[in-house]
């Protein structure tokens, strides 16, 4: 590991000016990502800042039925929440389904967000790969692929996102809450905060140099919404998806959807929110013909490889047992 010199801040403005006068500088929250890359050369930071005494550690439920969670909040401490558990069951199963209970403690919900792909090309330096070097190539296009992205990729990168947790949270409509190195707030959704590869792979985020992810919002799920998450991978415990469907379903009373919201997992650059399903599927009868259906739509973007075409169809038929069992079981 190349040495690096280890800052603790304890105010935001020290933090951003830490990391903004240095382009080889990174934030340090719970680690459980940025430590392994740097034990692999991936990432060779000059200064790390620990953030870890700022201010951003709360679970603030709304009057509303909202809630700002922190952006140091763990992944254990939010999936057992009882107001996330009762409200936002979605993200609590995201939650318990990704990585391990001991990461989970120590595993925080903004560096979850920017976790950094696992594909192997990415975590092996010795391999050309223009996400960890731009311009160098992508490896994974000739090479393996199997748990790589079909939707959202480019000649550049096909990478998928490995987050749990930004999936459920695109699924409710999450909003982003940033501090700018100048100090200004902002706030942007979710799904405004991830960009695609497209010919600059190594950007992933909207963030500059200096700017902190303070916490994500959650606005009120639908009246009467039920929610689940589900995952599909190779091994039952501590496996990234090779697709996962976060669902939000409310019905009319004539039976038709008056509101449905997909995040979609394992298949995507980015956590992906099915858009185009939705909009196929609000105001119809969720028929298991009219699901497949939409649930086929979604993916007529897609550029699947030979080694990852398998997951289209294994989406579609998530996507529609997930809804159908939403639909047909008990309210949440």
């Amino acid at each position: 590991m190349k040495p690096f010199a280890y800052e603790r801040a304890t105010t935001p403005e020290t933090a951003a000016t830490l990391v903004a006068d240095s382009t080889e500088a990174v934030y340090l929250a719970g680690g459980t990502n940025l430590v392994d890359l740097m034990k692999l050369g991936v990432t060779e930071p000059a200064v790390v800042v620990d953030i870890t005494r700022l201010p951003y550690d709360a679970i603030e439920h709304r009057p509303d039925g909202g809630v700002l969670i922190g952006a140091l909040v763990s992944g254990s401490r939010l999936a057992g929440d009882p107001g996330v558990r009762e409200r936002f069951p979605a993200l609590a199963e995201a939650l318990l389904s990704g990585a391990s209970g001991q990461l989970r403690t120590v595993a925080t919900t903004g560096g979850n967000l920017l976790q950094r792909t696992r594909c192997v090309y990415f975590q092996d330096v010795t391999k050309p790969c223009n996400k960890r070097q731009p311009g160098t190539g992508c490896s994974a296009v000739q090479g393996l692929h199997r748990d790589l992205a079909v939707l959202g990729t480019s000649d550049a990168c096909v990478a998928s996102h490995p987050s749990d947790m930004a999936v459920a949270m695109a699924a409710l409509d999450a909003v982003v809450h940033l501090r700018r190195v100048n100090g200004s707030p902002r706030a942007l959704p979710l799904n405004d905060f991830y960009l695609l590869p497209g010919d600059t792979p190594d950007r992933e985020t909207v963030l500059q140099p200096g700017d902190l992810i303070t916490g994500v919002e959650l606005p009120p799920p639908p009246e009467g919404a039920a929610m689940s998450y589900r995952k599909v991978r190779d091994r039952w415990s501590y496996a990234f998806a090779l697709v996962s469907v976060a669902a939000v379903v409310a019905t009319a009373a004539d039976g038709t959807l008056r509101d449905i919201r997909l995040g979609l997992g394992g298949v995507g650059t980015r956590p992906w929110r099915a858009r185009e399903a939705e909009r196929l599927l609000t105001g119809r009868r969720p028929t298991e013909e009219g699901l497949r259906e939409a649930a086929r739509a979604e993916f007529a973007s897609a550029r699947p490889l030979p080694g990852n075409a398998f997951k289209i169809d294994l989406a579609v038929d998530v996507i529609t047992s997930a809804v159908r069992d939403l639909v047909g079981g008990e309210r949440r």
